[in-house]
């Protein structure tokens, strides 16, 4: 699959130097300098990844964010050069996957685009003999692993890439709990260095979409001291 990675950021140097090691990965790479350029590439082009600087003229980073959180899972990566814990929440509230800090190595972006492009477009890739291996179901909840589709009631509910892979996790066993380590390892690839809240915001994200009530959950349970939980009571 030949991906097209947008990057939006109003810094030259800095796109350009993204530019240069995303086309050396074999990338398919649009560039805009702010966010109403950035929508209108999103709307003519089939994009495969964004990466979003925060401070950008006419719209914002995070702008950017919620209005494509409207109408695309496609992963989302931050960049910013807002690095205390509340920018990376918000980011992550409003839809986004992962978040970097400025300054950055080019070649962790690379790596990083690579890890989403890998986990959100190259899961589940043969297909299994029988429909109920690959669709996982939870009370209403019925998760397709191919289509990377959720409905609930028949209905789709949208989620990114991140809320998807961590929801998959947790039906794939419903009862089995997960600490906050091995979520983030399972969904991410990565080493868990220290607990930064990502966890707990994709979680209380999940729930704003698949509980009647997030606040009394039915299906995504805490466990205090310990992790999370799915079940269907």
């Amino acid at each position: 699959m030949n991906y097209k990675i947008l990057i939006a950021e109003d810094e030259q140097d800095i796109a350009e130097l993204l530019k240069l090691y995303l086309e050396n990965e074999g990338y398919c790479v649009f560039w805009a300098g702010n966010g109403v350029e950035a929508l209108k590439i999103l709307e003519r082009e089939d994009i495969s990844l964004a990466v979003l600087d925060i401070m950008m003229p006419r719209m914002d980073g995070y702008e950017l964010t919620r209005r494509i959180r409207e109408t695309s899972n496609i992963p989302i990566l931050i960049l910013s050069a807002r690095d205390k814990s509340n920018d990376k929440i918000l980011g992550l509230n409003l839809g986004a996957d992962d978040y970097m800090a400025k300054p950055f190595d080019p070649l962790e972006i690379v790596a990083r685009v690579n890890s989403n492009l890998r986990r959100f477009y190259q899961l589940n890739t043969e297909k299994p003999k029988r429909e109920e291996s690959y669709i996982l179901k939870v009370g209403d909840l019925s998760l397709d692993t191919q289509t990377l589709v959720l409905k609930k009631k028949g209905e789709e509910v949208l989620l990114t890439p991140m809320e998807y892979k961590i929801l998959a996790l947790l039906m794939k066993k419903p009862g089995t709990i997960y600490t906050k380590v091995q979520i983030y390892e399972s969904t991410s690839g990565e080493y868990f260095e220290s607990d930064d809240n990502t966890i707990m915001v994709h979680i209380s994200n999940l729930r704003d979409k698949i509980e009647d009530n997030p606040k009394n959950p039915r299906y995504i349970k805490t466990i205090r001291g310990v992790g999370y939980k799915i079940e269907d009571r």
